[in-house]
């Protein structure tokens, strides 16, 4: 396995929830990280929250437009590897009801977005290193009604890792999927009844609880480590898959 040490590494969506989470386990490995996202309070609070020493820092930017990511790595420099795991709360109304602003808008913001991540990335990206982004559970357990725009875009980036993996070789790149985690997002798309949910879920879940950002950082981490393992999804979801 390689090391992350004196790595440069490009979260985005690193303020908060699981880049939140992926930032703290790479620096804890060594690594110089660079946390992305649009607001800069957030950016500026999750710096303070991670301390690390001069090994990390912020760029605040909008995943929806280009000229951003663009400037995202222009601002960057050189690095070893990119995780994406921003996102927003997902369309959730019957297909019927379908607001296609907003669906467009998610469309826009995970997927589109990914493919402009993936675009400007490699201008600046190392060779041998890799990109991680993210997927989920909803690809395998739509919710219903109201789960088919959000699993058609989860589901999608396996595919669009497969055939990155090809073109950009010998850049790697990956998915990670988790089940539900507990994030901010969460409160924004459930509130208070955030507790119950968790709890039914928990109870149905053979790991017996639902994963913090914590528990899915590793995922990313060993993709970044793995110099064998490219065009892959790692699922990482307690086991919801099978309930």
């Amino acid at each position: 396995m390689a090391t992350l040490r004196d790595k440069r590494i490009i979260v985005v969506g690193g303020s908060s929830g699981i880049g939140f989470g992926v930032a703290v386990a790479a620096l804890e490995g060594g690594a110089d990280v660079v946390i992305a996202g649009r607001s800069a309070d957030r950016l500026k609070a999750a710096v303070t929250k991670l301390a690390g020493a001069g090994r990390v820092r912020s760029i605040a930017a909008d995943m929806a437009n280009e000229a951003d990511v663009a400037r995202l790595f222009d601002e960057a420099g050189a690095f070893d590897h990119l995780v994406a795991t921003a996102g927003t709360p997902p369309p959730n109304y019957p297909i019927g009801e379908a607001d296609m602003d907003f669906v467009r808008q998610f469309v826009d913001g995970k997927l589109v977005g990914a493919v402009m991540l993936a675009k400007h990335a490699i201008r600046t990206l190392k060779k041998g290193g890799s990109m991680t982004f993210t997927s989920g559970i909803n690809k395998d357990r739509p919710p219903v009604p109201g789960g088919s725009v959000v699993s058609a875009i989860a589901g999608s980036f396996t595919y669009f890792a497969r055939a990155l993996a090809l073109e950009l070789a010998p850049t790697r790149v990956n998915i990670v999927s988790p089940g539900w985690v507990d994030t901010e997002m969460w409160d924004e798309i459930v509130g208070e009844a955030k507790t119950g949910y968790f709890d039914q879920m928990a109870a149905r879940l053979p790991a017996g609880r639902v994963a913090t950002p914590a528990d899915i950082a590793p995922a990313y981490l060993y993709l970044m480590q793995s110099e064998f393992m490219t065009g892959e999804t790692i699922h990482v979801d307690g086991g919801q898959r099978l309930v």
